[in-house]
């Protein structure tokens, strides 16, 4: 299996944020082929006494098109969603991105309304600084909610 190239960079940037890496990657059994979410993490959430679990799935955004890399991107969410829900229900999946890919492409209206609308959540990072920027969450109603 084949790391992004910015797998390190978010790995980094999940720990400075006060993340435990509890799988990397983190296998999801399916069938006779398991299936590879990039990162598995957990951080332990002092006023609510229990553990909050996620599941991180690394983009690049490196190809010629940024929305055949947000198919293949979607196809993945998609697949992963379902073996966590099965699985492992108590942990959210996130989408990272890096900053200058959010800012240029993810951000614009008609993206950010299919991502919404998708229910994809979001964590963006500077791969410089290798620090998250950004947690986006969308709730039920479909407005984000920052996050960390």
């Amino acid at each position: 299996m084949a790391k992004d190239i910015f797998h390190s960079h978010v790995r980094l940037a999940l720990e400075k944020d006060g993340w435990e890496i509890t799988d990397d990657p983190l296998l999801l059994p399916w069938g006779s082929a398991p299936v590879y979410v990039d990162l598995g993490a957990e951080k332990l959430i002092a006023a609510e006494k229990n553990n909050r679990k996620i599941a991180v799935e690394v983009k690049s955004f490196l190809r010629g098109s940024r929305t055949e890399d947000l198919e293949d991107a979607m196809g993945q969410i998609v697949l992963y969603r379902y073996l966590l829900q099965r699985s492992q229900p108590e942990r959210e999946l996130f989408l990272a991105v890096r900053k200058d890919v959010y800012e240029s492409y993810i951000n614009l209206p008609h993206v950010i309304e299919f991502l919404q609308t998708e229910q994809v959540n979001l964590l963006v990072f500077d791969p410089q600084t290798e620090e998250v920027v950004q947690w986006i969450k969308w709730n039920d109603t479909g407005t984000s909610s920052s996050d960390s």
